[in-house]
């Protein structure tokens, strides 16, 4: 008997984002009277699907300029994907970018830089209240009390709603900004590294503010980090993303003790462990190689060109994301020679 797959809240189908600058005055020009003009096309997200089940936190990881902030801001809504489709409960919230954004309230955004998205003229007060009552959210008569409710769930003072961004530190800020976002009721939290410019102190009470407004609140989240140590504490499955394509996916517990593809593998190896009864007391193995440019990836496997078990097939044949032997827990891997789940 086959178990039934729970309903995703949210559906991601093969999503692609490309950045294509416009061409200059000078090279406008120069197409006109004949002469070759290059287009450099950023192939930044490469026809990417997942699903967000209710109330889960799926953690989405990779290396700086694998795509994952800009496919943060495609399933926002900040950029409209070159192709693929997303959905929120069934309802097309996102589509090619041949057709408008429609635009909703339902999935919300916290930035990675707390200072940076936030207006240092407005007071904060201003900043949470301005989303919901510009969506008919509340009443202007009840925005003080509101705003109130929002700062208090994210540990802050109500006074705080009279102060400019300036006058908070680094955490506070966050804290604003998490404020900001939950104002807007919204079903989906997109987190693009909420904790990376935070001191680690700080980022400890981040990552629990997190988990107790999940308590509470019952939040959907993707989580978008660089730091293993916060996915595998705060997420539910990990999705490994790799020059703009999710090459594996599954339970955070099985992504960690048993990872399948190379890639996810060299990324735990490169995280330092402390090691007793050694000469050395810290050991880690960074991944060999660079991430290949956007400009121009790779043919077949993106991975290819720093993967120790490359062979001829992974040079020219883009693999998929299959399950294989773990189909039925929802871990699968895109690899044409997966390792075994070694630990």
């Amino acid at each position: 008997m086959t178990t039934a797959q729970p309903a995703m809240l949210v559906e991601v189908e093969a999503v692609s984002k490309r950045f294509t600058p416009q061409l200059s005055l000078g090279d406008r020009l120069a197409a006109l009277l004949g002469s070759p003009v290059e287009t450099r096309t950023v192939h930044a997200v490469d026809r990417v699907s997942f699903g967000l089940e209710q109330g889960e936190v799926l953690g989405l990881v990779g290396e700086s300029g694998c795509g994952k902030s800009t496919l943060g801001r495609v399933i926002a809504g900040i950029h409209p994907p070159s192709e693929g489709r997303a959905s929120i409960a069934g309802e097309t919230v996102m589509g090619d970018g041949r057709t408008p954004l429609k635009r909703t309230t339902r999935i919300q955004m916290v930035f990675q830089d707390p200072f940076a998205s936030l207006d240092p003229r407005v007071r904060i007060g201003e900043t949470i209240s301005e989303g919901p009552l510009a969506h008919g959210l509340v009443s202007r008569t009840d925005a003080p009390a509101y705003v109130a409710r929002w700062l208090t769930a994210v540990g802050l003072p109500v006074e705080a709603a009279e102060r400019f961004p300036h006058q908070f530190s680094g955490g506070q800020r966050q804290r604003v900004a998490i404020a900001r976002a939950l104002a807007m009721q919204p079903d989906v939290l997109v987190c693009d590294e909420p904790v990376a410019s935070l001191d680690v102190s700080i980022q400890a009470q981040i990552i629990n503010l997190f988990l107790k407004l999940r308590r509470e609140l019952g939040l959907t989240m993707l989580f978008i980090s660089h730091d293993l140590g916060v996915v595998r504490h705060l997420c539910d499955r990990v999705a490994i993303m790799y020059l703009g394509r999710i090459v594996e996916i599954g339970p955070a517990a099985e992504i960690f003790a048993a990872p399948r593809h190379p890639y996810t593998r060299a990324l735990l190896d490169s995280v330092p462990k402390l090691v007793t009864g050694s000469d050395e007391l810290v050991t880690f193995k960074p991944i060999q190689g660079e991430l290949p440019s956007p400009l121009s990836p790779p043919p077949g496997c993106h991975f290819h060109q720093r993967c120790p078990r490359a062979e001829a097939r992974c040079r020219s044949d883009a693999p998929q994301l299959a399950g294989g032997t773990d189909e039925g827990t929802g871990h699968r891997v895109s690899c044409h020679f997966p390792l075994a789940g070694e630990a």
